[in-house]
């Protein structure tokens, strides 16, 4: 008798330990990979090195869901509010992340608060080129021609609150200097921009820039990181050419809706951490122009939080808002 009551015991045992191991099978079906910006920017770029070797660590195809919009607004939100299941990351930057909670009056999500930190994933120096229309080719020339015709310069950026844009309104801070800001969807077609003509000068990613730097088609001058960039080893900083404390350089992260589970977050950061160690996925990051990192979640919360106090006090120095 006792037997036959235990049966249903087992039973119900039995199911929800299947039920664990189910849970912990993650993940069963492809996951979606957000880039708040267009294919061929720099995130996406990223995203899709990584997916290469990210996708045999987990089992699962990875998909790279392109939501250009809004100087990455848009996809961002759309990550923010999607099912926390494990099946939809996002890979965003600075702006949507941090500093557009300072730009925006009605930010429709929270970075802070709608979604969590899964890793840092990298950094590159932007590279500040002019139009070679602008005739000059040194950081020099090129505030010295801003300062010389105030009013007849335009900048492009990735769009108002990307550090594309912070970087330059610094510039202009530092300098007195004015020029008009044309936000782009993507730094590829800020690019285009400048070998057209229809902007003067941006500070870009080297992904987008370089390969036209080197055609002739544009010069750069200048790296916006403290240091020389080993990627870079012989364009000059912006402090090396006279302009101190001048640091903006563009990083990448990881993050995923509120609500995920943390098992799930954690494997995903351990996985993206040691992809990007890979030998084979450094080198192609290299290519890029973009220095690995991978972090732990907790560490990329605090980088982000240093981040709001680093650059809020500049941001509302300068009376930036986000249709600047």
């Amino acid at each position: 008798m006792n037997t036959v009551r235990m049966l249903p015991l087992a039973a119900a045992a039995l199911f929800a330990m299947a039920g664990a191991h189910a849970q912990q099978e993650w993940p069963q079906r492809p996951v979606r990979i957000v880039v708040p910006f267009a294919a061929g920017s720099s995130p996406d770029i990223l995203a899709r090195i990584v997916n290469d070797k990210l996708s045999a660590r987990i089992g699962q195809p990875l998909i790279v869901d392109n939501k250009p919009g809004a100087g990455g607004n848009t996809g961002t939100d759309q990550a923010s509010k999607s099912a926390p299941d494990g099946y939809t990351f996002l890979l965003s930057v600075n702006a949507p992340l941090v500093y557009n909670t300072i730009l925006y009056k009605n930010l429709p999500y929270d970075p802070f608060k709608d979604l969590v930190p899964v890793s840092l994933a990298a950094t590159t120096p932007n590279v500040c080129a002019v139009s070679n229309s602008m005739n000059v080719d040194s950081v020099k020339g090129w505030l010295a021609a801003m300062k010389q015709n105030p009013g007849k310069y335009n900048f492009a950026s990735t769009g108002s609150g990307s550090i594309s844009h912070l970087g330059v309104e610094l510039i202009k801070l530092k300098t007195q200097s004015f020029a008009v800001h044309i936000p782009y969807a993507s730094s590829g077609q800020a690019v285009t921009a400048i070998i057209q003509g229809d902007v003067h000068y941006a500070c870009l990613p080297p992904v987008t820039v370089m390969p036209q730097a080197k055609a002739g088609r544009l010069k750069a001058l200048a790296v916006t990181s403290a240091e020389r960039s080993a990627l870079l080893p012989d364009l000059p900083t912006l402090r090396e050419s006279g302009l101190p404390d001048i640091q903006a350089v563009p990083w990448f992260a990881y993050m995923a809706p509120k609500g995920t589970p943390p098992d799930v977050v954690q494997r995903m950061s351990r996985e993206i951490a040691a992809v990007l160690k890979d030998p084979e996925t450094q080198k192609r990051l290299q290519t890029a122009y973009f220095d690995g990192v991978g972090s732990t979640p907790e560490a990329l919360g605090k980088f982000m939080g240093e981040e709001l106090r680093r650059w809020k006090p500049v941001i509302e120095r300068a009376g930036l808002k986000a249709d600047n």
